[in-house]
């Protein structure tokens, strides 16, 4: 969190509300990818995406206002843009979405190998695995994404953007 006390008073709407949920949306498809029809998981990507790109659009015009008309705006509003863009979209859609993705993958085949149960049981616990699973992967992703930006990609613009983000 920031320790700034005027910017942890100002609620962010995409990290600090249930709007955050939108990002798990595809954590949650890949979650079900055994129960419902493949369209629907893709459509879960297709939210946590349109939740990424609001972000990235959000932060892209506080940064406008907090530079008014001063030199470098654009450049200033465009590493905000870029930075969550892509913070957002490793750390709540591409990464978490392949960690479930093979959680699930992974124990569906092991309860086929050592369990007797019938197909429908075996999806249901997969699906509840890949769920509870959820909770646990979020904050070492973030870490993780973060030290991967900080080491290369924020760098390249100075260490501006948006810094740190909590999800």
């Amino acid at each position: 969190m920031d320790s700034n006390p005027e910017h942890s008073k100002e609620v962010d709407i995409y990290r600090d509300t249930w709007v955050r949920f939108f990002g798990y949306a595809n954590e949650v498809g890949e979650a079900f990818r055994v129960l419902v029809p493949v369209g629907m998981v893709w459509a879960s990507y297709g939210v946590a995406t349109v939740y990424v790109t609001a972000d990235a659009m959000d932060k892209g015009k506080k940064a406008a206002a907090e530079h008014g008309d001063g030199t470098g705006k654009t450049a200033r509003v465009a590493v905000a843009m870029v930075d969550t863009f892509v913070w957002q979209a490793l750390a709540s859609v591409v990464i978490p979405g392949f960690t479930i993705n093979r959680v699930c993958a992974a124990s569906l085949y092991m309860l086929g190998l050592t369990t007797r149960w019938p197909l429908p049981v075996l999806k249901w616990t997969t699906t509840a695995i890949g769920l509870t699973t959820i909770p646990f992967i979020i904050k070492p992703i973030d870490r993780s994404v973060d030290f991967l930006l900080d080491s290369s990609l924020r760098k390249v613009y100075g260490g501006g953007g948006s810094g740190k983000h909590d999800s």
